[in-house]
Parts: structure tokens; C-alpha cells; sequence
């Protein structure tokens, strides 16, 4: 059986342009990410600083445009001094969010270091957990000031002569969370985030900040919180945060299949405290949303489970997701909500980039391999060009526990008017029917299709794995073609697909 997915879209339905922050990711100190992730001495690609050049090779793939570090919980009981300096004099500690032991081998410096080669840009996240202004202000003298005072000189004596010239910085991480180290009211973190901001501000009054938001929509401070911090901050910060996992839950394969829902009214809600603030305060700037934390993240799995006891093992196998067809469906979902909000969401961090619930996935002293969740984000980021479109949607729903109604189909646009270059970007979220697409075009003139593309498997549970490391790609789909000024073709359910088309030449 099928049904149809009509999609209107025109060059005139603009949200805004496409931000290449949008395609950001994040690497912790967190189970293998950094050691044996990025870094591994001795790997047969590793480079002359250690680092994977298999990891970098794919990150560059994947197109990630910044990368948030050092953390995530671990920031919040993290001393960014230990990281610095001749690596043999580098203490090891316990981290008690992950319960694991840095060694501390990889810091400040080694991650600029990676992070020009990987070609990204650093955002960085200092602790307002345990530690609090002093912190902020010296990990932002030894990162960004010019050699001529005490720490931007250690910088130099460390290697590091060049200021880092770091631009975005988180204000702590998830401080509404009982589980964070440190965890404070939503009054005593905009205090503390207030006054960090604006210190940082005098040293360096080009920075980017962004105040720390609710850890999840469903925290009972989920709104207040926004409301306290930005009321006491506005002045100071340029993003608030927002973080969201999703998961199947019980089998419950519908309301997973429409967790894009989820994020939208998440954006949506802290768009619509953040505007409260500014009218309230009478300010002439927006503030917008940083997304640093999204991913699907199967949280009751044993392998999100930490160590315990005596047991406070470097790097251990934590938060080791193997994701299916379904969860790259959904993942490629989320960043079509993602680009559809870009008026408000300046930035956001895929968590995490290696091993650690991510796209990439490598083996100790052996190979790297793509999750099914790297096609989505690769393909989006590659193209997702100009401006993103609103596009105008009609499509049969379907029922789900969460959420009530849903509809079946979801779709962004984007459209570069300087190349001509159009990108469709659509999901069938129905987990039963095919949809045939009919898609009006006829507002952009005369088009070719370039390539069309689905990601499906018949089994929505089919995995990439080292064995089988192609299990789930996205494959040509041709069905799809141009008929006049329409696009018609077959969605299979539970499919991601991207559609190219570009302006044919006079």
C-alpha cells in the first residue's frame, strides 16, 4: 500500500541562511572518544602527535564544522591545568562522572592541535561546577591572550606560541541536573554565569558565550529555569543551550519514529522564553539557541551503565550505541528540525563524534568504520547550501503513544540561488506504507535532478558493524524523477532520503 506526500516548496519561503554550525559535534572525555578514538600512539594511522588519521579522514568526511570539548559531565570536576605542560608530569585523576581515569595525556593543546587538523572550529566549556570565575577567566587567558602575561607565556613555553584564538564558550554544562557536579539553582548559576560572562567579556570582548539551559524538556524546571538565568544574564550571552536524546522505548516504535516532534517543541518552548525575557527587559537583541547536546542515545542499554566499586578504569567501553536503519531515520529527522529552526538555532554539537554514542566507531589498534547515523549527516552537511526553505508539507498521519498524531512525512529544503543548486531533505516516519511524493518545483524555473538518494533497510534494526560495515547505505532511488515542474517518486517507510536538483544552464 501507499500513500501520497505532497510538498510545496518556493525560493520566496525562507527562514534564514544555512548555518554551518548547524553541523557541529562534541568530543568528552567520556569511555574511548579521545583515547583510542582520536588518539591512539602506536595505531597504524596514528600521526606524529598520536592522533588517528583514519578518525580525521572521516571527520572530514562527515563535515563537522565545530567541535565542543572538554565535556559534558566531565567538565563539571574537570581542572583544565592538568592538561597542559610536559605531558610526564601530567597527574592521572578520577573523573566521577563517567567514574573512570584521565590520564590527562590529552589537553587544551593537543585539542587545537587536532582540531586544525581536522579542520573544525573549537568550542570550549569551562567548569562552573566545582570550580567557577577564576577558572573561566584563566583557561580564557592561557587559550586566547597574546604571549606578554603569566599564562599566555605558559601557552608559548607549552608549544603554543600563537594565541588559540577560541571564539564560542559554554558557561558550565547541564547545572540543572542533580547529577552534575556542582549542580546549582537556577539562581545560583545565573549569578555565577553572569559574572563569568561579563569578566570574560573585559578580557576578550569578542567572545561568543552561551549559558547553560535545560538539560532536557522534560525537567521540572524546563521553562523557569530559561526564564531565571536569562533574566540575570541577557545582557552577557549570545546562546542558551538545549539538549536532547531520543530512544525507542518498550517496542514502541511509533512515537520513536516521530521524536522530531519532540525537538521541535523544544526549540519552539525556550524561542518562546528566551522572547519573553527580551520583551520583559526591553532589549533590541534575539537570543539564540545553542543544540550542544542531540543524538539517539538507548540510555537503559548495559552499555551506559559506568563502572563502580574500585573499578576506575582509562577508557573503558561506555555509551557504545550500534544504531540501525530506524535510528538513522530518526537522527536524519532531527536534523531536518534542526535546519528547519535556523532562525533560532545558531549552533548545534552532534554527541558525540567516536565511539561514544557517535557516527564514527573505530577498534583499538585496528579499523574505523561509519554507523548508519554518519550517512544522514554527511549528506546533509555536504549540501545543505543557501538558504533553508520552509516547505509547505500534506501527508497522511499516523497515531503514537507519545505524541497522539503525527504526520508520516517530515521535510527542509535548502536552496543556493547564486548555483541553482536545490536540496530536498524528507523522511517517511510511517513504519507501515510507502509514500508516493509529489512535490510542486515549478516556483524555481527549469531544473535537472542531480542524484536522489534513500537511506532504508527492509530490517529497520540493520546495523553497520566492522564486519559488516555497509549493511546500511543510502542507495539510488530511481523512482524518483522530474515529471514537468513536479518531483514524484516512491518513499519506502521508515526511509531518510535527500533529493539533489539544480537550475539547468540557459
Amino acid at each position: 500500500m501507499s500513500s501520497q506526500v505532497s510538498l510545496l516548496l518556493n525560493p520566496a519561503f525562507r527562514v534564514a541562511p544555512v548555518r554551518r554550525r548547524t553541523f557541529g559535534a562534541f568530543v568528552e572525555h567520556l569511555g574511548r572518544c579521545v583515547y583510542s578514538g582520536i588518539f591512539e600512539p602506536g595505531h597504524p594511522s596514528a600521526d606524529e602527535d598520536g592522533f588517528r588519521t583514519d578518525v580525521l579522514a572521516l571527520t572530514r568526511e562527515l563535515g563537522v564544522s565545530s567541535v565542543r570539548y572538554p565535556g559534558g559531565n566531565f567538565v563539571s570536576g574537570y581542572k583544565w591545568e592538568d592538561g597542559v605542560g610536559p605531558v610526564e608530569d601530567r597527574p592521572a585523576r578520577h573523573d566521577l562522572a563517567w567514574h573512570s581515569t584521565d590520564p590527562n595525556t590529552v589537553g587544551l593543546d593537543e585539542f587545537m592541535t587536532w582540531a586544525k587538523k581536522a579542520e573544525v572550529e573549537p568550542m570550549y566549556a569551562v567548569n562552573l561546577g566545582t570550580r567557577g570565575i577564576e577558572e573561566a577567566l584563566d583557561v580564557l587567558q592561557y587559550a586566547n591572550s597574546p604571549q606578554g602575561i603569566a599564562l599566555s607565556d605558559q601557552r608559548a613555553a607549552n608549544g603554543s606560541p600563537e594565541p588559540h584564538g577560541i571564539r564560542m564558550w559554554c558557561l558550565g554544562n547541564e547545572m540543572d541536573g542533580p547529577w552534575q557536579a556542582g549542580h546549582k539553582t537556577a539562581h545560583e548559576y545565573a549569578r555565577i554565569a553572569t559574572e563569568a560572562a561579563r569578566l570574560m567579556r573585559q578580557e576578550d570582548p569578542d567572545l561568543e558565550l552561551i549559558a547553560c539551559g535545560s538539560s532536557s524538556s522534560s525537567m521540572e524546571t524546563f521553562g523557569e529555569w530559561e526564564n531565571v538565568v536569562l533574566t540575570e544574564a541577557y545582557d552577557h550571552v549570545d546562546m542558551i543551550s538545549a539538549h536532547a536524546y531520543y530512544s525507542e522505548k518498550d517496542g514502541d516504535q511509533a512515537s520513536f519514529l516521530a521524536s522530531a516532534d519532540d525537538m521541535d517543541h523544544f526549540i519552539e518552548s525556550v524561542v518562546a522564553t528566551a522572547d519573553h525575557v527580551r520583551a520583559k527587559l526591553k532589549k533590541d537583541k534575539r537570543i539564540m539557541i545553542s543544540f550542544d547536546e542531540w543524538n539517539i542515545w538507548y540510555q537503559h542499554r548495559a552499555e551506559s551503565r559506568p563502572p563502580s566499586g574500585d573499578d576506575w578504569p582509562v577508557a573503558p567501553v561506555l555509551l557504545e550505541d550500534t544504531y540501525s536503519a530506524m535510528d538513522a531515520v530518526v537522527f536524519g529527522n532531527l536534523l531536518i528540525s534542526l535546519l528547519r529552526h535556523s532562525d533560532r538555532v545558531a549552533s548545534a554539537s552532534l554527541a558525540q563524534l567516536v565511539n561514544v554514542i557517535a557516527p564514527i566507531m573505530t577498534a583499538p589498534g585496528g579499523a574505523s568504520w561509519k554507523q548508519t547515523t554518519f550517512h544522514p549527516f554527511a549528506l546533509t552537511s555536504a549540501h545543505a547550501r543557501g538558504e533553508v526553505l520552509d516547505v509547505r508539507l500534506d501527508a497522511p498521519s499516523f497515531e503514537n503513544t507519545r505524541f497522539g498524531t503525527s504526520s508520516a512525512a517530515d521535510a527542509v529544503a535548502t536552496w543556493d540561488e547564486e548555483s541553482g543548486d536545490l536540496a530536498v531533505f524528507v523522511v517517511n516516519r510511517g513504519n507501515q506504507d510507502a509514500l508516493d511524493l509529489d512535490a510542486d518545483l515549478s516556483a524555481f524555473g527549469d531544473l535537472e535532478l542531480v542524484e536522489a538518494l534513500t537511506l532504508h533497510h527492509e530490517d529497520p534494526y540493520a546495523a553497520n558493524t566492522e564486519s559488516a560495515p555497509e549493511t546500511v547505505v543510502p542507495q539510488a532511488n530511481d523512482t524518483i524523477r522530474l515529471d514537468g515542474g513536479r518531483l514524484v517518486g516512491s518513499l519506502p517507510e521508515i526511509s531518510w532520503s535527500i533529493v539533489r536538483l539544480t537550475r539547468t544552464s540557459a
